[in-house]
This record gives C-alpha cells, structure tokens and sequence, in this order.
C-alpha cells in the first residue's frame, strides 16, 4: 500500500507528531501521473505494497480540506468489506487530519467530520447500497476486483453523478472479471473521463523481497500479485490469441460476401460479423521466419458484432442484423450453432433457423445461404481449428478482429478457459457470459477451415 522513501517507517514518523504520518514518498513517473491526472476515474492495477492505497488515502485528505462550492462535501473510502475498510484505512485517516480540523469522528460509523463540513465515510462494500441515499464528491474503491460486479454501475457511479464526483478504482487485479472490463475501458482513450495506471511492486520494493516472493510463488500468482496483471488461471481456449497482434481496423465491402455466425442463447444473444479479407499487416513467412511483403495474406476478418446482454431471441438477433448490415449487396451466408430449435426462441415460434431464414431473406432474397451442418463438430475439433486460424505453427496469423467494432469478441478470445483437468472441452460454467460469441464463429471457422478433413456428418442442410 505504501511507496516509501529509502528511509525507516519510524524514522520517517515521529511518534508525538501526528500530522507527520503524511512521509516522503519515493518517487515515481507513473504515480506523478496519477496524481496529476485530470481523469474523473482512474483505474489503478498494481503490484502489492507499492503506494497505490497510500496515494489513495493522500487524495481523500487533500479534496476534504481543499473542495470548495459545496457546504457539506463528502467523500468515501470503500474495501470489499466493512472490517477490511476499517483494517485499511480507518486509524490511517484519523492520523492524517490534524485534531484542530477534525469537528467531530464516529468510531461506530467510521465517518470523520472536518471543520470545513467535509466528511469522510470508511464503507464496506460487500453491500453496495451503504454507497446509496446521499450525493458524493468522490471516493475510492481499493480492491476493487473483489467487489460484487454490479456495486460499480448499479450503486457507486448514480451516487457521484448529482456532484459530478470522482472515483478511484484501485487494487490488484483478480483474473479478468469487471475489474479488467474497467482497467480496457480506462486505457482505451474512448472516454476523456478515464484513465488507467500501472506500475510493478519492485518499482518500489526492495528488490530482494520481490524476488524472495518470485521463488515462493506460482509464476501466474506472482504476476498478479506484484506485477498486477490481468492473469487467467485456468488454461486460455484459444491461447494463440494477443491483442496486439490480433486486432486491426479492417474494412468492409458492401459487394463482398458477409458471414453471419450465430448461437442460440437469451443472455446474451449474439451474432458475429465476418468478411475473408487481406489482412492489415500480415504476410507469408519465409524459410526464415521472416515476413514476405508480396505475399500479404487473405484470411478472416471480424467486422463486426451483434450483442444483446440480456432478454434477447433470435428474431432480435436478426433485426440489429439488419438494421445495421441490412444495405449489403453482396451474398450473405449464415453458420452457426445445429442445434438451433433445440432452446430459446424455437420453444414458441419454430426452428431458430426458420426465423433467421424468414427474417432476413425479405433483405437478401435469394444472396442468403444457410450453411448448417446435418450435426456439430466435436468441440475440441472446433477449438483446434479456430487457433489454427489465430496462428499457425509456422507463426502465420490468418484471422483478426476490429476490437473496437466487435469489442465482444475480443473479450471471449482472451477469456474462455479450458476445463480444468478435461481434456480440452470449454468451461461453461466459469465464464457464463461469454464462450457464446467465439462458439459462433468457431461453427464457421471449423466448417471452412477445419484440421481435418470434413465427414459426412458435416453436409450443409437445405434450409
């Protein structure tokens, strides 16, 4: 929590002087960034015992004695639970305010009232709701990764609106569940009101501790818990997959053939949007491994998405399909999931694939094909053929994603898992939300591009 200068804790502090808990820091580029920030929210994923905390619990200080404009300006201090927001930084608050600007602190409500009117509220947040009820001027919440998924946008965000308040959403990463959702929308730069900062614990620690802890630790374990990164435990499905290297602007052409691959679910409903395209930025390999520039390669390119997260069918599906897709002059060919009219929509109004045919022939007319397998492919054959087409052994890439048209996408090449300890099937259960999109167009990629040669279990049905 604390990035302390190369000096002791108690030589730093004088015991008799209160005030004085506020130490030197050591310095560091990254968190004069963050100080200096004029970031509304700034996601903070870093290495254990490196500051972030201390700076958290410095910007508290600094905005109750400094907010001017509002006779009562508040501010909370959130941990995922109330006895861990007391632990973290309820005696270190009251340490840090001088006594003759404190008018008055309750133990029991761990709220410090300042003689300027502010407030400062130490809150748990293992129920989100105590966040509720009256506007704030900004807070923090530390470990962040451990608080419920929806305390953010459901509880935290309405209250900072009134006040136009500001936030810091710090702590170390936890796998990549909604903290690393935030930590991709921060560094994304679509919004001016975020940001994201990073640093490693041995850019503050004593560097033999941290290499003590690299002995002791699982590599994956170390790298979250001192480098704070975003680390999938479990073994990654589709594993050749990195965003740098997979994820382009691509283009589309209206006269070229769309490829619609859809799977059939309610939450969320889904369709992916594909054109085989050259490739930005991707050539043949020789011998050597080295890049042949009259050679780019023709491979598949995600252009798009349809994601309804929640009360979706198929008709829904196929409507955004049209309203955004509609205007296509070339073919438009449809793969995906063959057991459509197994679940969803099917239960009350026919096959899924009935509807995708009654739906968007009155567009496409007769430019719509239908390419459904007689009976899906094995799934591990599926994920086998989907990585051959992210890269092959050679090291060639023969897909990509415009991540910011088919953001979705994105998030499920870099988080479905394996089962852990199968034999390569798809953990459903991990990730519930997501496997849907990347199924959907392993269909395609596994009937155009499979492994092995196609059986006859694979024929296309006359639909």
């Amino acid at each position: 929590m604390e990035a302390l200068a190369p000096h002791s804790l108690s030589a730093a502090r004088p015991p008799l002087a209160r005030y004085q808990r506020l130490y030197p820091l050591r310095a560091h580029p990254e968190q004069d960034r963050l100080r200096n920030s004029a970031a509304r929210f700034r996601v903070v994923p870093a290495g254990r015992r490196s500051g972030k905390t201390e700076l958290a619990k410095r910007k508290i200080i600094v905005e109750a004695l400094s907010t001017i404009g509002w006779p009562d300006p508040r501010f909370f201090a959130g941990a995922p639970t109330r006895d861990q927001a007391k632990a973290i930084y309820w005696n270190d608050l009251k340490a840090m305010v001088p006594r003759t600007l404190v008018a008055d602190k309750s133990e029991s409500n761990l709220t410090l009232t300042l003689r300027n009117g502010a407030e400062i509220c130490v809150v748990g947040m293992d129920r989100p709701e105590r966040i509720e009820g009256r506007p704030w001027n900004g807070g923090v919440l530390d470990e962040y990764a451990n608080m419920k998924e929806g305390a953010w946008g459901e509880n935290v965000r309405p209250a900072l609106s009134d006040r136009k308040g500001w936030c810091w959403l710090i702590g170390v990463p936890e796998g990549r569940n909604h903290y690393y959702d935030l930590w991709k929308y921060a560094r994304s730069g679509a919004d001016p009101e975020w940001d994201g900062f990073h640093w490693l614990s041995r850019d503050i620690l004593d560097v033999d501790e941290v290499e003590a802890a690299r002995r002791q630790l699982d590599p994956l374990v170390f790298e979250q818990e001192y480098e704070g990164s975003f680390v999938n435990f479990e073994g990654r499905a589709y594993y050749p997959f990195q965003e740098d290297t997979h994820c382009r602007p691509l283009l589309y052409n209206p006269d070229a053939p769309l490829i619609l691959c859809f799977d059939f679910n309610v939450e969320p409903g889904v369709c992916a949007v594909i054109q085989e395209q050259t490739l930005p930025g991707q050539y043949e390999l020789s011998a050597q491994g080295l890049p042949r520039l009259d050679r780019p390669i023709t491979g598949t390119g995600v252009i798009g998405e349809v994601h309804i997260p929640q009360n979706s069918n198929t008709e829904a599906v196929c409507n955004k399909v049209l309203a955004d897709w509609g205007l296509h002059r070339g073919q438009v060919r449809c793969y995906g999931d063959a057991t459509g009219g197994a679940r969803g929509t099917a239960k009350v109004q026919g096959s899924d694939w009935d509807i995708i045919r009654s739906t968007l022939r009155p567009a496409f007319r007769d430019r719509l094909a239908i390419r459904v397998p007689a009976a899906n492919p094995p799934e591990r054959s599926r994920i086998n053929a989907m990585n051959t087409r992210l890269r092959t052994g050679d090291g060639a890439v023969h897909m990509l994603v415009d991540a910011a048209k088919a953001p979705n996408v994105v998030k499920d090449l870099e988080g479905v898992r394996t089962l852990k300890g199968g034999s390569g099937e798809i953990d459903k259960a991990a990730t519930p939300k997501l496997t849907h999109v990347s199924d959907a167009i392993g269909y395609y990629v596994v009937r155009e591009f499979p492994v092995v040669k196609r059986t006859a279990t694979n024929s296309p049905l006359s639909i």
